[in-house]
């Protein structure tokens, strides 16, 4: 297993890489583009993107990288070294910051979001505090992200435990 590890660290590495992208595009334009919309097109406009989200090549990036996050976790520990802890380090520091925050935190927002009638009163005050609150927790995800991505790229750097 020792030879795959080489990579499946570099796969984690455009794993991570591709859900800091989307993660920091969303705080830094997405979000505040939305708070410019009226509650309503707000809402309307996060609704549709979190059910078009929801498909093969995202699921692929998401949850593989999740995946990859769990192996190296395992595996960087049993391997041991620096570059075995640094991969472990940063398949913990994905799935805390990363899959934990999301599941904890913004999909119960969004599931919040969808279920509030359009238009309605309810859904204007949830809406001021969706942009604040799930983007502050998008701002844990991305910074999630970059950190894993940082850890992998440098116990790939290191070699990640060759034997």
């Amino acid at each position: 297993m020792a030879s795959a590890f080489p990579i499946l660290t570099f796969l984690a590495i455009l794993a991570a890489a591709l859900n800091a992208g989307l993660f920091f595009i969303f705080s830094v334009c997405i979000m505040a583009a939305f708070a410019r919309l009226s509650p309503a097109e707000g809402a309307a406009a996060m609704n549709a993107i979190n059910v078009v989200i929801q498909n093969p090549w995202f699921f692929s990036a998401f949850f593989g990288a999740a995946l990859l996050s769990l192996v190296l976790a395992v595996l960087g520990f049993l391997q041991g070294g620096a570059g075995g802890l640094t991969a472990a380090a940063g398949g913990i520091v994905f799935l805390v910051a990363v899959i934990g925050v999301t599941i904890v935190f913004n999909v119960p927002l969004n599931d919040a979001l969808a279920a509030a009638p359009a238009g309605s009163a309810e859904q204007a005050a949830l809406w001021q505090r969706y942009l604040d609150v799930w983007t502050m927790w998008n701002h844990v995800r991305t910074a999630g992200s970059l950190a894993a991505v940082a850890l992998f790229a440098f116990a790939f750097r290191q070699g990640v435990p060759l034997g």
